[in-house]
């Protein structure tokens, strides 16, 4: 159902509030410049500082802009299981295509928890979801046969995951177990040239935010088989891809897109601040680095 470059959108915020028109354009942007789908209310969307009010909005703005252009795939994860079913209750209303589900956060959940968090969700809302593992941001992580009962489980509910593990092994664990037909997607850019090798269809990136038309290209090529051009792309890319983590996340991705578009500021919700001078530094040369400034 997903593959190719699939930005994690920021959340534009001015004087303190969304900026609404500025999501707009960035939505309008994104998909005029190759962009396959798109991510509302992830992780680099903010989405844990947002109110319930504001992250609904969000999702009703990005299913409504992109207007049946691209697929939406709400943020729509918590770690109370009531939360994460009305998040995706909302995103199923306003006609989101699919729902991006975190492994639950802080409460640390057992293997067995996370099976019977996701399986619930599945039961109750009518709504492919797309599994999120991060184990270096909620702890818990999501094992290969964790992943694989789900999938069997649900094969029409639970149909891919974003996999920012760092392990590559599990491409294979969950290829052998569940076929093509389950979407593997990468949840690190760095990693996207070695992920769609291995057999993942595309990743759910944050520096497509700042270089969509790049990102888009790069999938293009990698998934095609031209992997002359897709490692040319990618090294073009490589430093911004690791300039845009040398501080907290979205930070330095806000500050590259002040630059790169100027209509997004780089305002931030505490307990997240602007980036430091040093990362600063970082992304600049990762910009002219990628020929985008």
């Amino acid at each position: 159902m997903f593959s190719g470059s699939i930005p994690a959108l920021v959340t534009p915020f001015r004087d303190g509030a969304v900026d609404e028109a500025a999501f707009r354009r960035l939505i309008d942007w994104q998909i005029a410049e190759g962009s396959s789908a798109l991510v509302p209310c992830g992780t680099t969307g903010e989405a844990p500082t947002l109110s319930n009010e504001e992250q609904h909005r969000l999702f009703e703005i990005c299913v409504e802009q992109a207007a049946g252009r691209v697929p939406v795939i709400a943020g729509c994860g918590s770690n109370d299981t009531q939360t994460a079913l009305w998040h995706m209750q909302v995103a199923k209303e306003v006609g989101a295509d699919a729902a991006l589900m975190v492994a639950p956060y802080y409460n640390r959940p057992s293997q067995a928890g996370l099976i019977a968090h996701f399986s619930f969700l599945a039961e109750q809302v009518d709504l492919p979801i797309v599994l999120y593992n991060v184990p270096g941001r909620t702890v818990t992580d999501i094992k290969p046969e964790t992943t694989i009962e789900l999938a069997h489980r649900f094969p029409d509910r639970i149909i891919g995951i974003k996999d920012a593990s760092g392990d590559m092994t599990r491409l294979t664990a969950h290829r052998m177990a569940l076929g093509s037909r389950f979407a593997q997607i990468c949840g690190n850019d760095d990693m996207a040239l070695h992920y769609n090798a291995g057999g993942g269809v595309g990743c759910i990136s944050v520096t497509a935010n700042v270089a969509p038309r790049l990102c888009a290209e790069f999938q293009v090529a990698s998934l095609a088989g031209d992997m002359a051009t897709a490692h040319a792309l990618n090294e073009r890319l490589f430093p911004l891809h690791q300039a845009l983590f040398t501080d907290a996340s979205p930070g330095p991705v806000k500050y590259a897109l002040a630059k790169v578009v100027g209509w997004i500021g780089e305002e931030v919700r505490l307990p997240l601040i602007a980036c430091s001078a040093e990362s600063r530094k970082a992304v600049d040369a990762g910009l002219a680095h990628a020929g985008l400034a």
